[in-house]
């Protein structure tokens, strides 16, 4: 299946793959996604929806085992204050549903804020965009393609 996002890496002369795993409606959680395409969780990146007081809306990307440190991202964002977006707006914001919410190829173009450790991986999987396909490239691509910043995210 070709996704929004690949296409997007396509347009761009991006090397990546995707990678197909079965969807579990009610688990839908990083981990449980990184065990099924065989990775470490650390090295399974998910992007997360939020708001600053200031900026408005921005994606961040962090480790499949990390939780989002609000206070880094406000930081690192140049806000006072981040806060998740409710789930019900994820998609009107993103176009795209919970556990296969992308960086790449959003409705709108939003800041993107990639935690530092991405750098640590020689090749990151991220949601395609679409539950159940995973993008596989290296951190160096998807920060050229996507990122605002790389700061300390996750906690």
């Amino acid at each position: 299946m070709k996704t929004n996002a690949a296409r997007i890496l396509d347009g761009l002369h991006v090397d990546y793959s995707i990678r197909e795993y079965e969807v579990d409606e009610n688990d839908l959680s990083a981990e449980t996604v990184a065990a099924k395409v065989g990775m470490p969780a650390a090295q399974v990146f998910k992007t997360l929806v939020a708001k600053g007081d200031k900026t408005g809306i921005l994606l961040a990307c962090i480790p499949g085992n990390a939780e989002l440190d609000l206070k880094a991202l406000a930081a690192l964002s140049g806000n006072k204050k981040v806060e998740m977006v409710p789930l019900k707006e994820v998609q009107p914001l993103t176009g795209y549903i919970r556990g296969g919410v992308s960086p790449i190829g959003t409705k709108k173009r939003y800041a993107v804020y990639v935690d530092q450790s991405a750098a640590d991986w020689p090749i990151l999987s991220l949601s395609a965009g679409a539950r159940g396909y995973q993008l596989l490239l290296a951190p160096a691509d998807l920060i050229r393609v996507v990122c605002a910043k790389l700061g300390s995210l996750g906690k």
